[in-house]
C-alpha cells in the first residue's frame, strides 16, 4: 500500500508542473496575440471577443451586481451624512427661530408700552422687572424704579396690554408690585357688555376668580373685564382680561397680561386715587419700622 501511494505522488508532481507550464504558455500566447499590431490579428481578436464575451455575461453578473452594490452603499453613506448635516442645521434654525420669536415678543411689548392709548390725563413711567420676589403664598415682582422716580404706593402697573397689579412697597430705587394673582389682591371691576360690577379676587392661581356679582346670569365666558374705578384706587377702563369658567363652573378671569414674560412694566401716575397711609414694607423694613413708630407716636 505504501508503494502504491508513493507511485501516485510520483505521477502527481510532473502533472502539476505540466499543467502550470501549459497555462503559462496559453497566457503568453494570449498576451502576444493581444499585443501584435496587425490587421489580421485585429480581425481575429474581434472575432474572439464577439464569440467569448457574450457567453461570459453569466459570469459578469455577480461582478456587476457587486459594483452596483458598492456604489449604492457609497450613495447611502453620502445621504446619511447629508441628513445629519441637515439635522444640525435644523437645530440651529430652531434656536434662531426661538431667539427671533423672543425678540419679536419683546419688541411687541415695547411697542405696546409706547403706543397703547390711555386716558390723556394719565402719565406713566416704565420700569424693568429685576426679579420675582414671590413665593407659593406671595405673588409679586420687583421693579428698578422707586421713590426717586416719583412712584407712589397703590399705583396701577400694566405690561402694555393688560393690568398686572399695583405698587405695594416703594424704596428709593426699587418698588414691589403685588400681582393680580396674589391672594391679597382685590380689584373692583366691571364686566362688559352687561355692565355688571364685581370684585376680582386673587387666589395664587393664574386665573383670579370673579366674586360679588349682582346677576351672574348676565355674565358669560368671553366677556371683557376692565377696572371700574370704584374706590378711587385704580383709574377706570384698564383691561384686566376675559371671563372664563373653571371645571367646577366658577367664573374666573383669563388675564390679558403675559405673566410668564414680565420684563417691562408701566406704572400709571394716577394722582386722583385715595392716599395709601400704610405703605408696603418689602423694600426697606428698617424705614417701615421707623414709620410705624412715628405713626404710633
Amino acid at each position: 500500500m505504501a508503494k502504491d501511494r508513493n507511485q501516485g505522488e510520483d505521477y502527481a508532481a510532473p502533472l502539476k508542473r505540466l499543467f502550470v507550464g501549459v497555462i503559462v504558455l496559453c497566457l503568453l500566447a494570449v498576451f502576444l496575440v493581444w499585443r501584435i499590431d496587425s490587421p489580421r490579428v485585429e480581425r481575429f481578436r474581434a472575432q474572439v471577443t464577439d464569440r467569448v464575451v457574450p457567453s461570459f455575461d453569466w459570469a459578469m453578473a455577480p461582478v456587476t451586481a457587486t459594483v452596483n452594490l458598492l456604489r449604492d452603499f457609497q450613495s447611502y453613506n453620502r445621504i446619511v451624512e447629508q441628513n445629519q448635516e441637515l439635522r444640525r442645521e435644523l437645530q440651529q434654525m430652531k434656536a434662531w427661530k426661538e431667539a427671533a420669536l423672543q425678540l419679536e415678543q419683546e419688541n411687541a411689548r415695547l411697542l405696546d408700552l409706547n403706543n397703547v392709548r390711555l386716558d390723556p390725563r394719565l402719565t406713566y413711567v416704565t420700569g424693568v422687572v429685576l426679579a420675582d420676589s414671590g413665593s407659593p403664598f406671595r405673588q409679586s415682582v420687583l421693579l428698578n424704579i422707586g421713590a426717586r422716580d416719583g412712584v407712589v404706593d397703590g399705583w396701577a402697573t400694566m405690561d402694555g396690554i393688560g393690568l398686572v397689579g399695583r405698587i405695594s412697597g416703594v424704596g428709593q430705587t426699587t418698588a414691589r408690585v403685588i400681582l393680580l394673582t396674589d391672594s391679597s389682591s382685590r380689584i373692583p371691576a366691571q364686566i362688559q357688555p352687561s355692565g355688571q360690577t364685581a370684585l376680582i379676587i386673587g387666589d395664587n392661581s393664574v386665573a383670579p376668580h370673579v366674586d360679588f356679582l349682582e346677576n351672574p346670569d348676565l355674565v358669560g365666558p368671553g366677556d371683557r373685564v376692565v377696572t371700574s374705578g370704584d374706590g378711587g384706587v385704580f383709574p377706570g377702563g384698564l383691561l384686566i382680561g376675559q371671563v372664563a369658567t373653571d371645571p367646577g363652573g366658577r367664573l374666573r378671569v383669563r388675564l390679558a397680561a403675559d405673566y410668564e414674560r414680565l420684563e417691562y412694566l408701566r406704572v400709571l401716575r394716577h394722582h386722583g386715587q385715595e392716599n395709601v397711609t400704610t405703605p408696603g414694607t418689602v423694600i426697606s423694613p428698617e424705614q417701615s419700622a421707623d414709620a410705624a413708630e412715628a405713626n404710633d407716636g
